[in-house]
């Protein structure tokens, strides 16, 4: 692929005019596959030591790779703890997080499923829905504390009634949880909070160990690690998705304001080294444009060598050919985040077929998904936009289903049911209905 980069840019300027998008997408995609392959390797050893020793392992790995010395007595959070967050957290604050929970809750009422019924003559079908039982939140931390994600997760599980909800998330040396995300807890009525992270905490919450009992499925977002660790015990327990690392992709015109594409790239590259950040534009103009506000804005950025390596080793502003590739390539992506930074965002819409969230037009930074609009920031990255969706309020329930027959309702259905288990040769299937008709 050919390199344009200007001079003192921190990301590479990509042209996809004169070489095919394909070659950019299989490349991208070769390099996820072995950065996933790379971190299921690392923490299959961690799952199965924390499976076969339990807090054993589960303190050690703490240790190693968080700094953080931990035992069964102080692993929990205690009450006390959650008491003097209250009292750490600035009133603006705990103002915006009550702000923030109001517009949540709301958006994830909407999405509850309920049971219903359906009756035709001599047989009714319908669905029973219930709450999972047990879930485990992760909620990242180390590098950065998250209070938005312990929102964004333990809040639709209380509007689906979940009866347990644990929360783990990694502390350092000093062994103290932030305090905003210990008040996010306690606004979400989530007071089962761990002092873990990693793969080991995942596979705390998949196995259960003598301080964490197992949960029936883990949510939330993490590193390639974390990610990496979900899917491998899923089957274990349920999950609701792969989401890790982050990533953006915007999809921009020469409308579009250059300080604002490069301020929302930065605004994911700042979370993590393996995060991704994309400009795709027909304006070649307009990247050259970005390329410089990113040098200008990244020197300011508290988190610059964060961002620095990011945009490094997962940045590209590719200039299409016009904007029905960049939204091709967009598609390919199926990216957790996608910006429409275009004259038309809604003229757009329609040819989005894969992302997580879009956020559109020149006033709708990802900023807004991560923190207010309501819908979660919980959202599948690595191209699993394809065929997985937002974490919702439905990934906190489940449904069975509910069949009830008459006598009159069991003849009526009696004969196709029995030619078909005829078709199948399932002979055993048949009688179970002809022994009742004969009855």
């Amino acid at each position: 692929m050919r390199d344009a980069r200007p001079g003192a840019s921190p990301v590479r300027l990509l042209d996809l005019t004169r070489e095919p998008a394909s070659t950019f997408l299989r490349a991208w995609h070769e390099r996820r596959v072995r950065s996933t392959a790379a971190a299921e390797r690392a923490v299959r050893p961690i799952l199965r030591a924390v499976r076969e020793e339990g807090d054993r392992a589960l303190f050690a790995y703490a240790r190693r790779l968080d700094r953080a010395r931990l035992t069964a007595a102080t692993v929990r959070v205690r009450p006390r703890e959650f008491a003097a967050a209250r009292r750490a957290v600035s009133r603006e604050a705990v103002r915006a997080l009550k702000f923030a929970a109001d517009r949540i809750e709301v958006f994830h009422r909407r999405g509850l499923r309920e049971s219903w019924l359906a009756r035709e003559p001599g047989i009714t079908v319908g669905v029973l829905t219930r709450p999972v039982a047990s879930v485990g939140l992760y909620v990242p931390g180390g590098k950065a504390a998250y209070p938005s994600s312990v929102l964004m997760m333990a809040i639709p599980a209380a509007v689906a009634r979940v009866g347990r909800v644990a929360m783990v998330t990694p502390v350092g040396p000093t062994g103290e949880v932030s305090p905003g995300v210990l008040l996010a807890a306690a606004l979400a009525g989530v007071t089962e909070v761990y002092k873990v992270g990693g793969a080991q905490a995942i596979a705390a919450l998949a196995y259960g160990t003598a301080s964490i009992p197992k949960v029936e499925k883990i949510v939330g977002p993490g590193s390639l690690y974390v990610a990496a660790a979900k899917a491998l015990v899923a089957g274990e327990v349920g999950i609701d998705m792969v989401a890790g690392p982050t990533e953006i992709v915007v999809v921009a015109d020469g409308t579009a304001t250059p300080a604002f594409v490069a301020a929302d790239l930065l605004s994911q590259a700042e979370h993590d080294e393996s995060a991704s950040a994309l400009l795709l534009t027909p304006s070649r103009p307009l990247a050259e444009a970005v390329a410089v506000a990113l040098a200008a804005r990244l020197d300011s950025l508290p988190r610059r060598a964060v961002a620095a390596a990011s945009l490094k080793r997962w940045g590209a502003l590719c200039v299409t050919e016009d904007l029905a590739q960049a939204l091709e390539v967009a598609n390919a992506l199926a990216p957790e985040h996608l910006e429409l930074c275009v004259a038309d965002p809604w003229a757009s819409l329609d040819a989005v077929r894969s992302a997580g969230a879009i956020f559109l037009g020149h006033y709708s930074p990802e900023t807004l998904g991560d923190y207010v609009a309501g819908p979660s920031h919980v959202l599948p990255t690595g191209g699993r936009a394809r065929f997985a969706s937002p974490l919702s309020v439905e990934d906190f329930q489940k449904r069975s289903s509910v069949i009830a027959a008459t006598p009159a309702g069991l003849r009526r259905l009696a004969r196709p049911a029995m030619v078909l288990a005829a078709l199948e040769g399932l002979q055993g299937h048949g009688e179970a209905v002809r022994v009742r008709l004969q009855g």
